[in-house]
């Protein structure tokens, strides 16, 4: 099992419950691959780098796991096609 990072960059202008929706989805496909989800911190609303889709501020999520290394690929696929995630990045943490 490696140690990742999903870094989640979510639609500012959800609701509360919108967005906590998506970060337990997103918790779903790491625990549906074989992962098990650790500490989830939630950054807060942030102003982007750019705009993405004529938008200027997001919310910021990090979920860190555990999983073997055909997960991040088949989360990442997930994630390309959920609708209020505007990017997203799974990275693998060092040992």
């Amino acid at each position: 099992m490696n140690k990742y990072e999903l870094a989640l960059v979510v639609n500012a202008k959800l609701e509360e419950e919108e967005r906590a929706a998506v970060v337990e989805k997103a918790k779903g496909y790491v625990t549906r691959y074989g992962g098990t989800v650790g500490e989830v911190e939630e950054w807060g609303k942030k102003r982007l780098a750019y705009e993405i889709q004529h938008m200027r501020e997001a919310y910021y999520y990090f979920i860190q796991f555990e999983a073997d290394a055909a997960a991040p690929a088949e989360i990442e696929s997930h994630m390309r096609i959920m609708d209020n995630v505007l990017r997203y990045l799974v990275v693998k943490k060092e040992a």
